[in-house]
């Protein structure tokens, strides 16, 4: 388990180069202050190292605020900041810090047009979550600089959705995607992740860091669980819908999906992440 100290994946510092901030704490060739934007894209993947083709740690989504600290060869180095994850993104899908977000996505898919006109061609999506910048209003669109969004498929970042389990429900049948946070592909911690910031809780990224962060815990027992809980195991977290019934995106499934808490421990036990470690409660 990495040191949360200075865990890397949250740590923005590398031999030469780190925040301003770390100086004295970190050592490195040369310390920067870090310039704020805004992902701009609907979705842009994160990753450890400034390759196209190197594993995703997680994605950034439309509207989330980020540090940038270096611009090199089509990446930008950046902490997110809701998170605190560190990593590569395409310097492509980065636009300035304002306008600040005035809504987010609350429909699970959506889509951009370049007119107040649902039978224009459209030009990109976004997923539940993404949050932007309305300027106006057309008719029944929103728009979001020079593009239009269906306005009932949005909401002020105000308005919260406080039954994260509600949420994690409507997801179902989402794919599997490792390092996946959107409703086009989630892991496990990023269901978590993802339906938590809609109930306007804070959540870091990854399962071990969720289960050090969030919530209390509970004894070590199936017996007393209610609808909320969160399940954790080495790698791997749900939460329950009742006192019985799990919600995980896995590997098993390749997908959201809503069993017996009994039945999954089992089976988890025997092939992947063995028994069970701990159970939280909000």
């Amino acid at each position: 388990m990495p040191d949360p100290v200075h865990d890397p994946r949250v740590t923005p510092a590398r031999p030469d180069l780190a925040d301003i901030r770390l100086r004295g704490s970190v050592e490195a060739a040369r310390f920067v202050a870090g310039e704020p934007r805004r992902v701009a894209v609907p979705v842009a993947p994160l990753r450890r190292t400034p390759r196209a083709d190197a594993g995703l740690e997680t994605e950034a989504v439309m509207g989330d605020a980020v540090t940038v600290y270096e611009v090199r060869d089509g990446f930008a180095w950046v902490q997110i900041v809701h998170d605190g994850t560190v990593g590569y993104l395409p310097a492509a899908s980065l636009g300035p810090a304002d306008p600040a977000p005035t809504h987010r996505i609350t429909a699970l898919r959506s889509f951009l047009y370049p007119a107040p006109d649902m039978k224009r061609p459209a030009l990109d999506h976004l997923g539940l979550g993404a949050a932007l910048a309305a300027t106006g209003e057309a008719g029944e669109y929103l728009r979001v600089g020079d593009a239009f969004v269906f306005a009932g498929h949005c909401t002020p970042l105000d308005r919260l959705e406080p039954d994260h389990a509600a949420t994690a429900e409507r997801l179902v049948g989402t794919p599997y995607l490792w390092g996946g946070r959107t409703s086009l592909g989630l892991d496990c911690s990023g269901l978590v992740q993802l339906c938590l910031s809609l109930a306007g809780r804070p959540c870091p990224r990854d399962a071990d860091q969720q289960a050090r962060a969030v919530g209390h815990a509970l004894p070590p027992s199936f017996d007393g669980l209610r609808r909320g809980d969160f399940i954790d195991w080495r790698g791997h977290t749900g939460l329950m819908l009742d006192p019985e019934t799990l919600i995980h995106a896995n590997g098993h499934h390749m997908a959201v999906a809503i069993e017996p808490l009994r039945q999954a421990a089992a089976r988890i036990a025997d092939n992947s992440y063995g028994a069970v470690t701990g159970m939280r409660r909000l």
